[in-house]
């Protein structure tokens, strides 16, 4: 019986530089499909090219924004890390919650359109399961 180690072609630290750590875990990823809702606060968004540029399904990236009003505040970027909005405060305590338990949350754009002075945009919220 022999107890050599076979040498691998390419270990994870190669694949990872070369694909990137999110290649390697895509496929034990599970996006769970959580709550949909409209974006607040995109009265304040001064670029409304923002809005423009945003696609059907386009991911989202939420992050947490403590604020002077709204301890429980998640910010929504875009792709390129503009802030497009805030989730509504009534909506904010559970996501926040489990963003602090370190969870993953990401959105996806379900519509935007343009009314009564300003965009309203609706998005779906997914927890990235491992």
């Amino acid at each position: 019986m022999s107890y050599d180690v076979e040498k691998r072609k390419e270990d994870l630290l190669e694949i990872s530089q070369k694909k990137g750590l999110e290649e390697i875990l895509r496929p034990l990823v599970r996006e769970i499909h959580l709550f949909d809702t409209m974006l607040s606060g995109t009265v304040y968004i001064e670029d409304t090219s923002v809005f423009e540029a945003l696609k059907e399904n386009e991911k989202l990236l939420l992050q947490r924004e403590v604020t002077k009003f709204d301890a429980d505040a998640v910010a929504v970027l875009n792709q390129n890390h503009q802030k497009i909005g805030c989730l509504p405060e009534k909506d904010s305590p559970v996501f926040s919650r489990l963003m602090d338990a370190g969870k993953l949350l990401n959105g996806r754009v379900i519509s935007v359109f343009y009314r009564d002075g300003f965009y309203r945009v609706k998005i779906g919220i997914w927890l990235m399961d491992y």
